[in-house]
């Protein structure tokens, strides 16, 4: 009995069309069956393709365990700390001219500061306070530069232009000396003034973001559909605009996260930020340990490696992020 040849070239084809399919790294959206049919399959989200490529990007897996592990250590640091880190329980052993630092012993495995207070108590229960100021900073310039951002590119004409105006004096000023200058305007520094200071710095970041994503979105062919059919122009900007524009600044949200943790830490070491030593912070225990830095370097060392290691792992996760919601980056 001999072969079919269209049977066969129809075979062939189909498999040259799934080795090239297979080869490009890609999932087709339809299955070959036979010369000529294809089996449909349903679409994907992009939130669902994005997901797909994290899930295997070492780089972003990296950095959510180190994000989990910052939160979750933040959030039960209190009962998990072995001291209380106000309590100078290693005073005894201080002496300002031969033992100022005293050094690890059963129980106080890091050691303690020049207040005999214990210095991994102090670390942990920091923890909880540089998420709270970071978290509370990337919050309020969030929302103030959605609310900034949406108005400019809502509305457009004057209002887009008096925005944008301040907009890009406030970018014209570096961010720290910006959030210098403002901490140090305030009668008495706290954790409140740093917060603020901060959240200020991040308003015009987000601000243009979201102005620029709206404008992208604002000429595609849903917004003109809708404006076709006589929608409200609230009803454009709160239901297509704005739902479409926020990807990117979630985004960057998740990066600006660990600039403002690296800028609070700035502000406490340089005495800008909350002066009560009772409520440990990770910058505040930085600054405190210039004047033991040349005998005991480890003050200032362990504070410093845990800023540098979760302020990477908020950017590992937010370019990862970016890079998977990117149409561009796509493969």
């Amino acid at each position: 009995m001999t072969p079919n040849p269209l049977k066969t070239q129809a075979d062939r084809r189909k498999e040259r069309i799934d080795d090239l399919a297979a080869t490009a790294g890609g999932s087709p959206s339809g299955t070959v069956t036979g010369a000529g049919e294809i089996e449909e399959s349903p679409g994907v989200s992009l939130i669902a393709s994005a997901w797909r490529r994290l899930r295997r990007n070492p780089v972003f897996l990296v950095g959510a365990g180190i994000t989990l592990a910052f939160v979750v250590l933040a959030i039960i640091a209190p009962w998990i700390a072995p001291h209380d880190p106000t309590q100078g329980l290693l005073l005894d052993k201080v002496r300002q001219q031969s033992n100022p630092i005293p050094g690890s012993e059963p129980g106080f495995p890091l050691g303690a500061d020049n207040r005999g207070r214990d210095l991994l108590s102090r670390l942990l229960v920091g923890a909880q306070q540089t998420l709270i100021v970071g978290v509370g900073a990337t919050v309020i310039g969030l929302v103030g530069g959605l609310t900034l951002g949406t108005l400019a590119g809502a509305f457009g004409g004057w209002v887009d232009s008096f925005i944008m105006r301040i907009v890009d004096v406030m970018l014209s000023i570096p961010s720290l000396l910006l959030a210098m200058s403002l901490a140090a305007v305030a009668a008495r520094p706290s954790q409140m003034t740093v917060i603020l200071a901060i959240a200020i710095v991040e308003i015009p970041i987000f601000a243009r973001l979201l102005r620029g994503s709206m404008l992208a979105v604002r000429s595609s062919d849903h917004v003109l559909a809708a404006r076709a059919l006589g929608v409200k122009q609230s009803a454009v900007v709160f239901r297509h605009i704005i739902p479409n524009s926020l990807a990117p600044v979630i985004v960057q949200a998740t990066i600006v996260l660990a600039t403002a943790i690296i800028d609070a830490a700035a502000l406490s070491f340089l005495g800008l930020g909350n002066p009560d030593d009772r409520k440990p912070e990770w910058g505040q225990m930085l600054g405190a340990s210039q004047e033991f830095l040349g005998d005991h370097p480890h003050l200032a060392f362990y504070p410093a490696a845990c800023i540098i290691i979760v302020a990477l792992g908020f950017t590992l996760m937010g370019e990862s992020l970016r890079e998977a919601l990117d149409p561009k980056s796509r493969r």
